[in-house]
């Protein structure tokens, strides 16, 4: 019967400090912490939470879409949470997950944030063709011919995608992109 907290940013530039001590005096007991995306789902603290969580536990977040950015993944959530007797509550947004007016008020806002962030995604699109047309954009530069050459020869040697990319310093998607413009 324990207050579990959860708090989230997006980035290193953000602080959790506002965020678990709003947490801490909502009488959490334990906070569980994430500075990664919300759309991201391997998130370290969210995964260590969700094992700690127990049957009768409160999840306690500050605002709805610090735990879930898309209204599929909140109902997805809500319901794990249902099944395991944890309720969830937000300490900014009057709901919680033990009445039909709380549930139905977290649909909505999962759906605002939704919305929100794929007008925020459409905004950063635009921003960036706009950039690219004034010459402003041009992405990052090519792979050398000398990587380039390094990989193909390590990989018709047999070389694993995985040791190419970790003896050139380069991603597994670098090799490939090389590897398939032979």
């Amino acid at each position: 019967m324990s207050k579990i907290g959860y708090a989230r940013v997006s980035t290193q530039e953000q602080s959790l400090a506002i965020q678990v001590d709003a947490l801490k005096k909502a009488g959490c007991s334990k906070v569980f912490t994430d500075t990664a995306s919300g759309s991201n789902p391997k998130r370290s603290g969210f995964i260590e939470l969700q094992n700690y969580l127990r049957a009768g536990d409160t999840l306690v977040v500050t605002r709805i879409d610090r735990i879930a950015r898309s209204v599929l993944d909140l109902q997805q959530l809500v319901t794990s949470l249902k099944e395991q007797e944890i309720t969830l509550s937000a300490l900014e947004q009057p709901i919680s997950t033990d009445s039909a007016s709380g549930k139905a008020f977290l649909d909505m806002l999962a759906v605002f944030a939704e919305f929100e962030l794929n007008i925020r995604k459409e905004r950063q699109m635009e921003g960036i063709a706009a950039a690219k047309d004034a010459g402003k954009y041009k992405g990052r530069k090519p792979i050398s011919s000398t990587i380039q050459d390094e990989v193909l020869s390590l990989y018709d040697k047999h070389t694993s995608i995985t040791t190419i990319a970790r003896q050139l310093k380069i991603s597994r998607n670098t090799v490939y992109k090389v590897i398939r413009n032979r």
